[in-house]
């Protein structure tokens, strides 16, 4: 079993339900990473492994699990390696950074065996958000035993500009030899993103006040920011996209939310992967960017509705 702490959880900046709680694990390959959880106030239909994307933290999804508690689950979510206040790799804190793709396999690993000690409601489910879902269909290639999966925005593709494809191709390829692996991907900035930017022109979500929740956790705890990602963390991306490209899709129920005005990761790639999912369904949002989960209230209460129908649809399918 994983070892387990506790750790700090920031109640006053997630907004979410009454009793979370946070615990440092130690992974298999001596990393801290963080998880916490929250449980509904009655007898709970399962546990969601919430999977943030890249720069997400525990606290981020405090609404989510407001709205997935008052539904009847338990939920549990991770801050990656690299992100949140789990271990960051590099003296930047802010350069968002992993040597190999499938060291999230040891978080996910650590997350599990956490589950368990906690004794957490089954069955488990699995809803993994951009980069949460490349990180999550592996483990289901790796035996995640879920009883069902979905995804918002997975990043089984990267949206990079045509124009930009070749020298991001090049950064992947030659970019260690060049010694440029800890350097910042050109065109993304040292600040997190929200940071940066204002509401007007986002490409994360159309709910302004879901936006300024976002960057009051920022202003408030700086030690969760991350900026853009590095050269490495491009490469090693793009290569795991390529490989899970290849896979046939997991013999596990899913559905995948994909918003009409994504703009970050490749709608192609989700396509393609949801017309190779025998038992997969995907799903247009109407409105929603790429944060579908952060959404406007309206969007938030469709998507949050379908997944606790699906995951009721499979709850004895353990």
């Amino acid at each position: 079993m994983a070892e387990t702490s506790p750790a700090p959880f920031f109640t006053e900046i997630a907004r979410g339900p009454d009793g979370g709680e946070a615990h440092w694990l130690a992974t298999r390959d001596g990393q801290r990473i963080r998880a916490g959880h929250w449980r509904p106030a009655g007898e709970a239909l399962g546990t969601i492994l919430m999977f943030p994307g890249r720069t997400e933290y525990i606290e981020k999804y405090g609404p989510f699990a407001s709205d997935m508690t008052e539904r009847g689950f338990a939920v549990l979510a991770v801050d990656w390696r690299g992100q949140g206040l789990a271990d960051r790799a590099l003296a930047d804190r802010r350069l968002g950074h992993v040597d190999h793709f499938d060291d999230f396999q040891q978080d996910v690993a650590a997350l599990m065996d956490h589950a368990r000690t906690l004794d957490l409601p089954q069955p488990w489910y699995l809803i993994g958000h951009s980069m949460g879902g490349a990180i999550g269909l592996r483990a289901l290639y790796e035996g995640l035993p879920v009883a069902a999966c979905a995804f918002t925005a997975p990043m089984w593709g990267i949206r990079i500009p045509f124009a930009l494809r070749p020298a991001a191709r090049l950064l992947a390829r030659f970019g260690a030899a060049l010694g440029l692996s800890e350097k910042l991907v050109p065109t993304t900035t040292i600040e997190q993103y929200v940071q940066v930017t204002p509401f007007e022109g986002n490409t994360l979500t159309t709910d302004a006040d879901m936006y300024a929740f976002l960057q009051l956790q920022m202003a408030k705890k700086p030690d969760l920011v991350l900026g853009g990602p590095t050269v490495q963390w491009l490469a090693q991306a793009m290569i795991e996209c390529a490989a899970l490209r290849e896979k046939t899709s997991p013999d596990v129920p899913c559905v995948t939310f994909l918003g009409e005005n994504e703009q970050i990761v490749s709608t192609e790639a989700v396509h393609d992967r949801m017309t190779r999912w025998p038992s997969g369904t995907l799903d247009l949002v109407p409105e929603a960017q790429h944060e579908i989960l952060m959404e406007q209230l309206h969007i938030r209460t469709r998507v949050c509705d379908a997944i606790a129908t699906h995951f009721k649809k499979h709850k004895l399918t353990q």
